[in-house]
């Protein structure tokens, strides 16, 4: 009788997992729409997308085409793979379509940040925010703070066993909180750390706002982060001082034509470090880990490098022509962010019922522009999946239609040369003083971020006269 009841149990659960499948398939069977699955009621497929990542893209396309509807991160989504149709969409966002990032990731960023807005509104917020890290500014303010900053950063590392993940979100974030505030080293520095760090997780997750979960946590530590912030601006004001800094030409509404309130300048400093943090910190792991593997293109990246101080003192900071010579690291920085795919695609929403690769999408729904297997398309990347720089040196393939690591259209990311001056930078100090090798046994994780879950261990030594004697000698 039990065992019955068991067996009964099981099929009256089946049934329902079975009937709530189907109603959320008929609830979403719109005429006109593509082909795909659409998963649970409120869920969707985020499990199997977060869980899964590429191969779950990979399948869906392998059984619906390029082209097809899902659930995803609680939103109605239809995931464009096709290179063509993605550069359209990212093109003519005015045509009826405006950014469409998951609620949590606009929650926890804030209504006025750069990827929130639209119309008129986003080209006045990238104006003010290209005002702060504009080439002009890099070259005469940026790029001194930046080179001070990894100087002391990559100090004391020979002899070390270092987690270069670690290493590296540590610099992504103290060397935008120096260029925006200068409070790396200020008594609020640990506590932005820990709140921002529960910030970056909450921004990927269902919007489910209960205790323990990741979207209240980083809910949450965005409301920390505020009256941080707030704190730190009512101080200036209240002294009077004159910052050269990010902040303080936020807050200097005389001398800047981008007059923001103090919502707006909280909430671009927030999108300043949210964005930089996520590239600068994992691509710079990555290429650590690809120049190791790679030898040859570490010895290229080394000597551009050495040439570079043989021209310098000792003291002699990195300038402007200093970094517009490093072609290779370029190279190196473009092709570690293809081959790792540090941004796996972009989202808009549609806000009428519009057409697209002869579907209809309803108004209100997300389109993924899902840009990571461009990355891997060989006839783009002749053998995609080798680490080859190289490739880079051809200036065009960096102007060509599916070039997409940056972005497109007017959302190209405006932090992208500040965001390369800085890995670049970093890439200096490490390899003209130290060599490295990796302790193994790491694990590696591709999605939905880049990451080593336990870290990404390496063992430091010096890098000396003599080695660059012998470099010179081999290179001859």
């Amino acid at each position: 009788m039990a065992f019955l009841m068991v067996v009964l149990g099981v099929v009256l659960v089946l049934c329902i997992c079975s009937a709530l499948l189907r109603w959320n398939e008929v609830r979403y069977r719109k005429k006109g729409l593509p082909p795909g699955t659409m998963g649970w009621p409120v869920f969707g497929e985020t499990t199997e997308f977060l869980k899964q990542g590429p191969n779950f893209m990979k399948n869906q396309r392998a059984r619906y085409g390029s082209f097809f509807k899902s659930h995803i991160l609680g939103c109605p989504t239809i995931v464009s793979m096709d290179p063509e149709l993605n550069r359209y969409i990212l093109m003519n966002e005015a045509k009826g379509l405006v950014p469409g990032y998951p609620r949590s990731m606009l929650d926890i960023l804030g209504k006025c940040n750069i990827a929130a807005v639209h119309g008129s509104t986003h080209k006045y917020m990238r104006g003010a925010l290209l005002s702060l890290i504009s080439p002009t500014m890099i070259r005469d303010q940026l790029l001194a703070k930046t080179n001070e900053f990894m100087r002391s950063h990559l100090s004391n590392w020979d002899d070390q066993i270092i987690n270069i993940q670690e290493k590296t979100k540590e610099m992504a974030l103290c060397s935008s909180l120096k260029q925006i505030a200068g409070i790396e080293s200020s008594s609020m520095f640990q506590p932005f750390m820990t709140e921002f760090f529960k910030l970056v997780l909450g921004t990927l997750s269902l919007p489910i706002n209960f205790p323990g979960t990741n979207y209240r946590r980083g809910f949450q530590a965005r409301k920390n982060i505020i009256a941080m912030l707030k704190q730190l601006i009512e101080e200036r004001r209240t002294s009077q001082e004159t910052h050269q800094d990010m902040l303080g030409s936020l807050m200097r509404s005389d001398e800047n034509r981008y007059e923001l309130t103090d919502e707006e300048i909280i909430d671009q400093i927030i999108t300043i470090v949210y964005s930089g943090y996520e590239t600068v910190s994992t691509t710079s792991m990555m290429a650590v880990k690809y120049l190791h593997d790679h030898p040859g293109a570490l010895e290229e990246l080394r000597k551009e490098h050495l040439a570079i101080r043989e021209r310098k003192r000792p003291e002699d900071p990195i300038d402007w022509n200093d970094l517009k010579s490093m072609r290779f690291t370029r190279a190196v920085i473009f092709e570690t962010s293809r081959l790792a795919t540090i941004v796996n695609g972009v989202l808009r929403k549609t806000t009428k019922d519009m057409e697209l690769n002869g579907f209809v999408i309803p108004k209100g729904w997300r389109i993924y522009v899902y840009t990571r297997e461009i990355n891997y398309d060989p006839f783009l990347y002749p053998e995609p999946f080798t680490f080859n720089p190289w490739r880079w040196l051809d200036k065009s393939l960096e102007s060509q239609g599916y070039f997409f690591i940056f972005g497109g259209g007017t959302r190209l990311c405006p932090g992208k040369e500040l965001g390369i001056a800085e890995v670049s930078t970093f890439l200096h100090y490490l390899v003209t003083r130290y060599r490295w090798e990796e302790i193994g046994g790491d694990e590696l994780l591709k999605f939905p971020r880049v990451e080593a879950p336990n870290g990404l261990h390496i063992r430091v030594s010096s890098f000396t006269n003599s080695d660059m004697y012998v470099q010179k000698e081999e290179s001859i």
